[in-house]
Formats: C-alpha cells, structure tokens, sequence
C-alpha cells in the first residue's frame, strides 16, 4: 500500500491518516491506532469530545435526556416568593456539598451510549464550498458546521481537523478541476468514514447549485451520523436545502430542534418544528420504514442499470471477497448501487476496503491486493484498468457490456441450481411495485440462498453446556451436503472472512433471534413436512 502513502504525501492538504477507510478488522489490527493510544479509548474520547459540545442544552432537550436533573432540584419562581429564606438555605446547602465525580462519569457514560447506540440523529452538519485558489484551481472549505465544537484540546482539535479534510475530500472526489456553472443537476449520495477502532460513520451528502444569477460553483451538504437510513436523510437535505436558499442561518434552529429528537424505532414517525419566514411554524414528519434492517437500501438503480442475470454474478464474486470496482458518471448511482450489493449479503457484513466513491486522490487504492469494493467515476476509469482477477462492472447505462474487466469465472461461482431459483425469486417483481415491495422480494431472493447453503450450521456448534461457549464443526459442516456442486461452493465460502466473524458472533451466543434464523427455522420446518409426505 505504499502508492497510497506517496499519494496522501503529494496532496499535503488532506489527511495522512487512513482511518476513514474501510479495511477490514484484521487488516486495522496493530497498525490503525496512533501511537499509545487504544481504540477503545480513542472511540471514548471521540464521544466525549461530542457531548462536551452539547453542553449548553435548550429545555427541550433536556426533556428528553434521560440524565437530565429532576424539576424538583430546582426552586421554581412560586416557591422563591413563598418561602425565600427556606430556598435559600436549601440551594446554599446543596452549594456546599461536594461533587460526587463519580455520579458525573456515569451520566456522562450513559449518554455516550446513548449517541453510540444510534439514538440521536446525527453527529454534525456541515456545509463544504468551493474555494479558488493562487494556481487557478479549486478545493473544498468548510463554510457551516453545526453543532461549533469549543473547548477542545490540541489532540481533539487534530482529531477534528482529519475527519472534516475527510469529508471535504468525499463531498468533491472529483479534485481541483473545476469552473462556475449555470447548470448543475442537484444528486444525494453517501459514503462511509471508519474510525481507529473499526466503527463505521455514515456520510450523506447533497450537492448542488446554490440560488443566485451568473455562473456559480456548488456546495455541498453532508450529515455524519451513526445512523444508516438514506431515505430519512434525503428528506432532511429537503429542507435544509429549503432553508438555505433563504439564508444559512435558517438551517440552525431546523438542525437544532431535529439534534434534541431521538432517532424514531423502526416504522415509526417524530415531528420536528420549525419556523419559515412568511411561511410560519411548520411541522416536519420523519418516517422510519418498518424494516430497520433495509432502511438505507434502495435496489431500483442497481437493477435499472444491471440485468438480473449480472447483479447474481456480481453477487457471486461479492459473497467470494473478490476485488470489484464500479464505474459511472453519477456519484448517486455508486454510492446506492454499491450499498445494495453490500446489503445482498446479509447475514453477513462485508469485512474489507468499502469506499462508495473514491477520490480522485485516492485512486491508487484500486491497486491494494487485497478484496474491496470501489465505486470510481468514469473520468478516471482508465487508471483502474488492467489489472488482474478483477471484476470491473459499469453502472453507466449503455448498450455496451456491464462488465468491462472480469475473471471469466463469475458465471459458475454459484452453484447453477441455486442460482435459477435466485432468478425465479427475482422474476416476481413488477415496475410498478413500491420500494419497500422491491426491496423486500430482492432480499428474500438472496438471503433464501443462504438459508439454503448454510442454514443448518447451528447443528454443528457443539457446546460443552447449554450457557458455555461453542465450537463450530466446520469439515463436518460441509461434509453434510448432499450435493456437490453446493458442498464445493461452501467450501470455498467458509474461508472467508464475513463467514468467520458470523461464526464467532455465533459460537458466543446461545439463543439466536433474527430474521436469518428465523427464516431457517421456517424452511427447516417445511423440510420436514415435505418428507413426512413422502413416506
């Protein structure tokens, strides 16, 4: 990887640091912290460092805090007029009592773990412009951001400074080569930003055109959150974008009010409150979809822009860890077809390099030896070509072949019986269904292949007690299969690394409750009636 190093070197302005990758749990271990510095504590001095800026709470926050102090605590203006003295002497003798240090640490615990487990909406907001340069060229500043962070130490402000140049770099991959526009067509995308400790941020970002005369330069708006639910972001874009076509400091008391809401459950709605110049109060509602586990899917554009028959191999060589670059013109189109294959894999998470849209800058990752997933825009497709046991597909919408590059092997990594009822399950869709029909009918289709290859490796952890830790019998797992061609691929399968942190996560545990378990329990069950039929 020493091309990246060199690259990072010659554009001094962006991060040396490659956190904001997404290499996988191995690849991080031993080199990603910083010197002396644990990734646990590194995550915990992120969070800190995020609450310590909220700080200063408006009443309806701390409505909502969990940790906030009791009404009671403080004297109200009835009871100052009643009783004065009586007040006094109480808040006096609540001054003279020392600080318990230790009840401050666990409410300042319990509220890190609230934002760490993805309650809050978002982290921050900023909004990146473009700046000309004495060379005649441009790069990205940050012109908002929402919440200001003050008080920070040196190492913090180091800290912040690396993520923000990171997020300069996503919102405008496309480098120093551009001109004011009177055109520009607005698009949404996302990427993904991994801190030392191996946890992943979310970027959502919208660019477009801001409202003026003449030929101009875009911004671009970005959300880092925790959070993955594209759809739910777009719409807040919606109306930050509204707002700031009026002023940029018309989008604090909108992000202000949504930072003081918890992030609603699954197919449930919050209203947030916001005041429009002309238009008065208005009340925006914020949808979750009902399935948690798709919210940050969306699989039209991958199968507008691929056959059906493509999006299986791709899935194929996905599922083998293989090393796959995208290739279109639109960041949205990358960004959302790349999330929709990562999401075929489930239960499984891809494990190694994600970057949705790679930087101009940053090109030369497409060289790593090691398995990744890269979306690069067509303008710099000709730096990725050539390379061997690749799979390079374009997403560009033409006549001409999706895939550009290729092994030659992708049509017979899945077994051939497997893969036509994948398609028979893919067939069912209509154009006219809804997202949420769409999505549901494609990941059945995908996840009833791994119910079907692998579903019954629950019999093969072998526990010493029923609470104990298990073991998972891997060659008599395989060895169970019947049919060739599927033992052969499973084989393969379970020398990869998404198999082998699912198999840890299940050795650990004793009572596995999700949608796959729950899915092999239903096609065990009707397994056993079909052979009860039969004999």
């Amino acid at each position: 990887m020493k091309t990246i190093e060199k690259t990072h070197t010659e554009h001094s302005n962006y991060p040396r640091d490659r956190t904001w990758l997404s290499p996988s749990t191995s690849e991080k271990a031993g080199v990603m912290p910083s010197e002396g510095e644990a990734p646990l504590s590194s995550a915990r001095t992120r969070f800190s460092n995020l609450f310590a800026s909220f700080a200063k709470k408006s009443p309806n926050e701390e409505d909502n805090s969990r940790n906030t102090a009791k009404a009671d605590d403080v004297p109200s203006r009835t009871s100052m007029l009643l009783n004065p003295i009586k007040v006094l002497k109480e808040r006096s003798s609540k001054e003279r009592q020392p600080q318990n240090l230790e009840a401050k640490n666990q409410e300042m615990e319990q509220r890190e773990s609230r934002y760490a487990s993805g309650q809050f909406f978002f982290e921050y907001l900023v909004v990146v412009s473009l700046k000309k340069t004495k060379a005649n060229s441009y790069e990205p500043q940050v012109i908002y951001q929402f919440p200001k962070k003050d008080g920070m130490i040196r190492y913090q402000k180091e800290e912040e400074e690396k993520t923000l140049k990171a997020i300069m770099l996503f919102c405008f991959p496309e480098g120093v080569s551009w001109a004011p526009l009177t055109e520009y067509k607005s698009e949404t995308f996302s990427f993904v930003l991994t801190e030392i400790d191996g946890s992943r941020k979310n970027g959502y970002c919208r660019r477009l055109l801001p409202q003026g005369k003449g030929a101009r330069l875009p911004e671009a708006y970005c959300v880092i959150s925790k959070l993955a639910c594209f759809g739910l972001f777009s719409k807040i874009f919606d109306e930050v974008e509204k707002r700031r076509q009026i002023s940029l400091s018309m989008i604090y008391p909108f992000m202000q009010s949504l930072r003081e809401l918890p992030f609603p459950a699954p197919g449930h709605t919050v209203k947030v409150k916001s005041f429009i110049p002309d238009s008065g109060t208005e009340i925006i509602e914020l949808t979750r979809p009902r399935d948690s586990q798709l919210e940050h899917v969306d699989f039209r554009t991958l199968f507008q822009r691929l056959s059906t028959e493509e999006v299986i191999y791709v899935f194929a060589a996905t599922v083998l860890e293989r090393r796959i670059i995208f290739v279109a013109e639109e960041l949205s189109t990358l960004s959302q077809c790349i999330h929709a294959v990562t999401a075929l894999l489930y239960p499984f998470i891809w494990q190694h390099t994600l970057i949705p849209i790679v930087p101009e800058i940053m090109i030369d990752v497409a060289m790593a030896p090691t398995p990744y997933l890269l979306g690069v825009q067509k303008q710099l497709m000709g730096d990725v070509l050539g390379q061997e046991e690749v799979l390079i597909v374009d997403l560009s919408n033409e006549p001409s072949k999706a895939f550009i590059e290729q092994v030659g092997d992708e049509k017979s990594l899945l077994p051939v019986k497997l893969q036509e009822e994948i398609l028979q399950m893919l067939n069912v869709r209509n154009d006219n269904a809804t997202l949420e029909e769409l999505n549901k009918i494609v990941s059945e289709a995908f996840l009833h292949f791994f119910v079907r290859t692998i579903g019954h490796f629950s019999s093969f952890v072998k526990r010493k007690n029923k609470d104990g830790e298990g073991e998972f019998q891997k060659r008599s797992f395989y060895k169970s299969i019947d049919s060739k061609n599927t033992r052969k691929f499973v084989k393969t399968f379970l020398q990869t690394q998404m198999f082998d942190l699912f198999i840890q996560g299940v050795e650990q545990q004793t009572n596995l409750q999700d949608e796959f378990q729950r899915k092999v329990s239903e096609y065990q069950e009707k397994k056993k009636k079909e052979k009860a039929k039969k004999y």
